[in-house]
């Protein structure tokens, strides 16, 4: 799955209603042009073809008083949401994904209940055990990766990945139980965008 579907949703989400420059503005203020293919070409691109997909409703708003042709606000529609929330318990569950599509849902996880959230990481652990399990029925890690010569570093690189990546969501699972974070109906959760007229300090150049 591409994160960029994901991010953009997201970001036109909070808002309510967004220009594309907003969007763009919010995810470069996360980073995410650096971890992602959000970069302001993709960004625009989504939102046209996430228009005419009917996941994003367009609204042409007047010029400014200093010209310049009218400029589109978007805003997610009821099948835009579903498609958001698919994406985002998709990509917070799945272990075979880029990193950018899990960064992508960490930013988003509070849109969804704890309990729902504290689930689907629970069974993304299930489904990282499930592969190392795979990968160990060919590959013994005790026994080290150079019996299968240098190619066995790549087995190794994916029992110690899978490892890592096991112990880092039981860890956050364990933050979010213990009271980590204001999830879906607990009240006003962190919302990390830009305040109007901040100017962003990591805009790409």
């Amino acid at each position: 799955m591409s994160a960029i579907r994901l991010l953009v949703l997201g970001a036109v989400r909070q808002h309510g209603r967004a220009h594309g420059y907003q969007v763009r503005s919010d995810l470069e203020y996360w980073g995410a042009h650096e971890w992602s293919n959000a970069k302001p070409g993709s960004i625009y691109h989504a939102l046209k073809q996430m228009a005419k997909q009917g996941l994003l409703r367009a609204h042409e708003v007047a010029p400014s008083t200093a010209g310049g042709p009218p400029r589109t606000e978007y805003e997610v529609t009821e099948r835009g949401t579903r498609e958001y929330l698919t994406l985002l318990r998709e990509s917070l569950t799945a272990y075979d994904q880029k990193p950018d599509a899990l960064s992508a849902a960490l930013g988003f996880m509070v849109d969804l209940l704890r309990a729902e959230v504290v689930a689907l990481l629970r069974e993304r652990v299930r489904r990282i055990e499930e592969w190392r399990a795979s990968v160990t029925e060919h590959y013994t890690p005790e026994g080290g990766p150079e019996r299968l010569g240098h190619i066995g570093e790549i087995m190794n690189h994916w029992v110690f990945t899978a490892d890592t990546g096991a112990e880092w969501t039981r860890a956050l699972v364990a933050r979010i139980e213990g009271g980590a974070y204001t999830f879906a109906g607990e009240g006003e959760p962190f919302v990390g965008v830009l305040a109007d007229g901040r100017e962003n300090p990591y805009t790409a150049r």
